[in-house]
């Protein structure tokens, strides 16, 4: 049995999760089994993040789909992820997100102190 899922319920559900973004949610029809919804960060008219969220059903059950995109309303969205409840895929994309600059944080330390112990070296 399929669950008719509007497009009011899934705005609500956007705020009452993402207070923080201005959502925008696209209508395909009245009887959507996708629904699609943009939320915008700004300030002023700066656009400082964006996030895409897709609403769908598979295997009779919700599944969401979250991906954001950084300044500016040409970046390009990064990592795509999914799960069964909005609230898990946002935390899973924001996991994705800190771990990826865990990893870059990292580099640039081994970077920087490459060159510390080389700048010491070449003092000497």
């Amino acid at each position: 049995m399929t669950e008719h899922f509007s497009a009011d319920q899934f705005r609500a559900e956007l705020v009452k999760i993402m207070p923080g973004y201005s959502w925008t949610v696209h209508r395909s029809s009245k009887e959507a089994v996708r629904l699609v919804a943009t939320g915008i960060q700004s300030s002023g008219f700066n656009r400082l993040s964006t996030l895409r969220v897709e609403r769908s059903r598979e295997l009779d059950r919700p599944w969401y789909k979250v991906k954001s995109a950084g300044h500016g309303t040409r970046a390009t969205f990064g990592t795509e992820i999914g799960d069964i409840t909005l609230a898990r895929a946002l935390r899973c994309l924001q996991d994705h997100y800190l771990r990826r600059a865990n990893e870059y944080a990292s580099l640039a330390g081994r970077l920087q102190d490459g060159r510390v112990v080389v700048n010491a070296g070449a003092g000497a």
